[in-house]
């Protein structure tokens, strides 16, 4: 769950209680994201969480469900593990997020069911930093996938240790397409900038793509360079924003679309994340989200093939 208070000031002093402006409680969690706004997209979506025995569950449930998840091999409840939770505290130009990681590093290997996964045409994976019960298994669980001819992604996310390291190599070499974002990439590659990074990481995974936020985003596929530029909006928060692209640029990956109209398709869905609280509320407006891509020239073909 993600938990949003809006209007905070920037400084929090102690012993001191401070009044919000709003509130927001939506489905959060990178991997959970990406599922519910491919799934809305109309691309046929399993996701595998680790389940917790309380509200919070149920709750995150029912907005995979709505969407049109299948969750038919979600992790039976394990005791002791609270549904993971961020409370995220957003300024008027910044935010913090306190996360416990509950089910996210609960969830194991011997918890996926490997045939389901493999029945799959992609594989996608989330907030690798967080998952300490599942990473040193990451390398084999991929290796496995693309084996059975899956293409693979990651979105590591942050890491609250800061160290980027932890398998991380061996990770790499079984992904054909990396996702992080300005700092991510830059930590992962550890260079200082953005494009001495993906040149970096260019030699190891096949295809890289890094969200810049307002300023678009920039992918490296096969030699090739392509970037698309920021798209104007009025935003609520920027909340999922990165996990929407990723739905989008997958949901078009999928489908065959090259690689430019893949990174065009995921920044506008990163975009029209912002226009609502959280990463999934502006995707519930299936009508909305039709009429914003039609006006930016998105063929409608493209939305609702669940069938695929």
């Amino acid at each position: 769950m993600d938990l949003v208070m809006y209007g905070l000031p920037e400084e929090l002093p102690l012993e001191h209680e401070l009044l919000a402006s709003g509130m927001a409680m939506t489905l959060g969690g990178s991997s959970a994201i990406t599922a519910h706004n491919l799934s809305l997209l109309g691309s046929k979506t399993g996701f595998i969480p680790q389940l917790a025995d309380d509200p919070f569950t149920e709750l995150c449930l029912c907005g995979l469900r709505h969407a049109g998840v299948d969750l038919s091999k979600a992790a039976a409840p394990k005791k002791g593990v609270s549904t993971g939770t961020t409370v995220l505290l957003q300024h008027e130009e910044s935010r913090r997020a306190f996360t416990y990681s509950g089910t996210i590093s609960a969830l194991r290997y011997d918890d996926l069911d490997i045939d389901y996964l493999a029945s799959g045409r992609h594989f996608h994976l989330s907030s690798y930093f967080l998952q300490s019960g599942l990473r040193k298994d990451v390398p084999r669980l991929l290796r496995t996938l693309r084996d059975a001819g899956l293409t693979t992604s990651l979105d590591t996310n942050d890491d609250p240790d800061d160290t980027w390291n932890d398998n991380i190599a061996d990770v790499l070499r079984e992904v054909d397409l990396l996702m992080p974002n300005e700092r991510e990439v830059c930590c992962l590659a550890n260079e200082p900038d953005v494009e001495s990074a993906v040149v970096k990481l260019s030699k190891v995974v096949p295809s890289i793509v890094v969200k810049r936020g307002a300023n678009g985003a920039l992918a490296m596929h096969k030699g090739k360079r392509y970037t698309v530029p920021g798209i104007s909006m009025n935003i609520v928060d920027v909340i999922g924003a990165g996990d929407s692209f990723n739905a989008g640029f997958l949901h078009a990956f999928v489908q065959g679309y090259d690689i430019a109209e893949c990174l065009r398709i995921g920044n506008l869905c990163g975009a029209y994340s912002t226009t609502a609280s959280g990463g999934t509320q502006a995707f519930r407006d299936c009508g909305r989200l039709r009429q914003f891509m039609e006006q930016h020239g998105i063929d409608q073909q493209l939305l609702m093939t669940r069938e695929n």
